[in-house]
């Protein structure tokens, strides 16, 4: 059985045997996660708020109107809406992940040194996500900005080992 650093390609599974890269693992997974897992629709559905002719302006338009009604509370209403901001900066942060996975591979970059970017990456994003949709105390809700850095910055750092690798800096 192999270790969980030889599972997540960090280290090699033998002497011989070179670490393979994950990063496209990665990219499906954050596809999936921007695209999919963060997204405020099924939540929205339950609620009964979702509309399919303007589904960007459900919680703007009708959300006041369920919360007086009774459908939802106001609680339920604001973190309906912190969730839709989460889910837009994890398809805005997409492009940076993907551009400096890709970046990682065109400049040589150490499949060992990828994964592990990746992995912090994922790590960060997951927790942004998470901090988003359900930390609604200003106090807390400042983690979220140290994850939303920890990204970006881990991000940078590929592009930045990427570049010293590429000119053998």
């Amino acid at each position: 059985m192999s270790s969980l650093a030889t599972s997540l390609g960090l280290r090699a599974s033998g002497p011989t045997t070179p670490i393979p890269s994950n990063a496209g693992f990665y990219l499906i997974f954050h596809f999936l996660f921007a695209y999919a897992v963060t997204s405020s629709r099924i939540l929205k559905q339950y609620y009964g708020i979702d509309h399919n002719v303007s589904p960007r302006q459900d919680s703007s338009k009708y959300g006041d109107a369920a919360v007086s009604k009774g459908k939802i509370t106001q609680r339920q209403l604001e973190q309906l809406k912190r969730l839709e901001a989460a889910h837009a900066n994890s398809v805005e942060h997409y492009p940076v992940f993907a551009c400096a996975m890709l970046w990682a591979h065109i400049t040589g970059l150490d499949a060992a040194e990828i994964n592990y970017g990746a992995l912090l990456n994922t790590i960060a994003r997951v927790a942004y996500a998470a901090l988003y949709a359900f930390v609604d105390t200003p106090r807390l809700s400042q983690l979220r900005g140290l994850c939303w850095w920890a990204s970006n910055i881990i991000c940078l750092r590929i592009f930045w080992h990427g570049t010293k690798t590429i000119n053998k800096l």
